[in-house]
């Protein structure tokens, strides 16, 4: 089965052959090089796994994973073969261009060569991504905070179900939803400090609170998003 990323990997080479500081970046944050580099030139890349070894930190390990190769040159004039894990894996050519600016944005910003994305307003998701979370969120408040004893009709589909699983299990999945968005917010909260101003992440974290992933995920990718479109304007 042919390969459509090394089929062009010649391409690929050439091209990047032109950013020697994306390549210095990758090798420093992902290839993990505490040296100093003075260039590197990219001599392979590749959709298919095979077995190699890379480091990680300071300790060498070997993984079946896809990778980029990279021949990097040392201050002191040695030469250094880095291996570049690409997870998750690429599909194929048309995912190596984002999936390699996705890399550039990244190493960039943890290399402090760029300032980490500002996220300015809160956008809520689409609404259709909303809809089920609230659905679940409010069904099982509804089943928690329903008086098992009280006579209104309103009530009547919340004792049913408190009859057939019991009272303990509508308990325990508040208890897990409660503690699940509590955890989320949390996640979310460590976005917000790196990324938002205090009120825009205060709205962040509490519809994480009451919708939970969506809300995550949604500034997740605005926040990946403005990484690749601020690496595009240094271009």
């Amino acid at each position: 089965m042919s390969d459509p990323v090394a089929e062009k990997s010649g391409f690929l080479r050439k091209y990047m052959s032109g950013h020697p500081d994306t390549l210095v970046a990758y090798a420093k944050w992902f290839g993990k090089v505490e040296d100093p580099i003075t260039s590197a030139e990219m001599t392979a890349i590749d959709t298919k796994v095979g077995l190699y070894t890379y480091r990680i930190a300071h300790t060498t390990d070997k993984a079946d994973r896809q990778s980029m190769t990279l021949l990097c040159t040392l201050k002191n004039g040695t030469k250094k073969e880095v291996y570049v894990p690409i997870d998750p894996p690429l599909k194929g050519y048309d995912d190596v261009k984002p999936r390699l600016l996705d890399m550039k944005a990244t190493a960039q910003e943890k290399l402090g060569m760029i300032k980490a994305p500002h996220i300015a307003s809160f956008h809520p998701p689409p609404a259709s991504a909303l809809v089920g979370p609230a659905i679940l969120v409010g069904s099982i408040i509804y089943l928690f905070l329903a008086p098992i004893d009280g006579r209104s009709p309103v009530y009547e589909p919340a004792r049913l179900v408190h009859s057939v699983v019991g009272t303990k299990a509508v308990n325990v999945g508040m208890y897990i939803l409660a503690a699940a968005h509590v955890l989320e917010a949390g996640y979310t909260s460590t976005l917000c400090r790196k990324h938002t101003g205090f009120f825009t992440g205060a709205a962040y974290v509490l519809g994480t609170v009451v919708f939970g992933f969506p809300i995550w995920q949604d500034l997740r990718a605005r926040i990946q998003n403005a990484r690749i479109d601020s690496v595009m304007k240094v271009q």
